[in-house]
């Protein structure tokens, strides 16, 4: 089953698919990146040798067309500004789906990554059909926690040792939302002020588990 690849936008922001034609811009967005990316982005627990980011676009659109996954190219006012990718797509039973996401760091904070969130999460629901969606994301990561909490995604345990990221094992926040909880859109429910940021609180339990400070009385 090929995942029909539309383009979504709201505003600035537009999620498109993602393209060979893509790597320059996104190299040159990585290299320019480094520092602030490098603490988030996955890395090869073998260490194999660098990444050909042609060859890792073309892994993605596999997944599409073999009914895993989504790629996107995120653009805000026309610039390439990040990827937003939706992986470990399951239909039937399941019916769920993983989001994940960076931006490059002039254009953050500016609301484009929520929107860019929101824009894939009602894609999943309303176009796909799907059921949930879940996001995943390292404890030290306070801009995308701020995502998540914006958008009112619901928090749902620690996941420890989750995913191999900068040159390690490192734990993660699992959120999620699934159709019920925004049946008319996560966008919609955004903006008109309906999303619950409690949804995504932390237990203090889990912080000091993940060895991140308490939040603050």
């Amino acid at each position: 089953m090929r995942i029909p690849m539309p383009t979504l936008s709201d505003g600035a922001v537009t999620l498109r698919p993602i393209a060979v034609r893509d790597a320059k811009a996104l190299e040159r967005e990585l290299a320019g990146n480094r520092a602030w990316l490098r603490r988030w982005e996955a890395t090869n627990p073998d260490g194999y040798g660098p990444f050909d980011t042609k060859a890792g676009i073309r892994a993605l659109l596999d997944q599409s067309r073999d009914g895993h996954g989504a790629p996107f190219a995120l653009e805000v006012g026309g610039e390439f500004a990040g990827q937003l990718n939706v992986s470990q797509m399951f239909f039937g039973s399941l019916s769920s789906c993983a989001i994940g996401y960076w931006i490059a760091q002039r254009f953050a904070g500016r609301g484009a990554m929520p929107t860019a969130v929101a824009l894939a999460t009602d894609y999943c629901f309303l176009r796909l059909g799907l059921h949930r969606v879940e996001i995943c994301i390292r404890p030290e990561n306070a801009p995308s926690l701020r995502v998540v909490e914006k958008l009112g995604f619901r928090y749902e345990g620690l996941r420890r040792k989750y995913i191999h990221i900068d040159g390690g094992w490192r734990d993660h926040f699992a959120f999620a939302l699934t159709i019920e909880d925004a049946p008319l859109g996560v966008l919609r429910r955004w903006q008109g002020g309906a999303a619950d940021p409690s949804w995504a609180q932390v237990p203090e339990a889990d912080r000091i588990a993940a060895g991140v400070a308490p939040t603050q009385p």
